[in-house]
C-alpha cells in the first residue's frame, strides 16, 4: 500500500521559512517523479513544485519560484520542499504527489498517489 505523509507545516510569520517534508513508503521511490500542490479552501488543488526521479531537473509555479526549493533524498524516500519569504496567500494545505516515472504533465490528474496534506498558515 503506498503512503506519502507530509510533515512540517505550522504557523509562521510572513517572511519566515519553514521546510516540509513527505516520506513515501509502499513504492520504488526512485522510480517515480514528486510533486507538491497547494490548495486553499473553495479553489482548485494548485501546481507548486515537480522534481524528477533523480532531482536533476525541477519545475516552479511563478508565484513560487525564488523563494521555495523543492528536493529529494531517494536513499530515505524523502521529498522535501524548503519555504523562504513565505506570504499570506501561501497559506493553505500542502499536498505531495507521486507521479509515474512515464507521465507528463503537472495538474493533479497527472499523479497517481497523493498524502493527506500538511497545513500551512502564514500570518502578516
Amino acid at each position: 500500500q503506498v503512503q506519502l505523509v507530509e510533515s512540517g507545516g505550522g504557523l509562521v510569520q510572513a517572511g519566515g521559512s519553514l521546510r516540509l517534508s513527505c516520506a513515501a513508503s509502499g513504492l520504488t521511490f526512485s522510480d517515480y517523479n514528486m510533486g507538491w500542490f497547494h490548495h486553499v479552501p473553495g479553489q482548485e488543488r494548485e501546481f507548486i513544485a515537480h522534481i524528477n526521479l533523480g532531482g536533476g531537473r525541477t519545475r516552479y509555479a511563478d508565484s513560487v519560484k525564488g523563494r521555495f526549493s523543492i528536493s529529494r533524498d531517494n536513499a530515505a524516500s524523502t521529498l522535501y520542499l524548503e519555504m523562504n519569504n513565505l506570504k499570506p496567500e501561501d497559506t493553505g494545505v500542502y499536498y505531495c504527489a507521486a507521479q509515474q516515472q512515464w507521465r507528463l504533465g503537472y495538474t493533479v490528474v497527472d499523479f497517481d498517489y497523493w498524502g493527506q496534506g500538511t497545513q500551512v498558515t502564514v500570518s502578516s
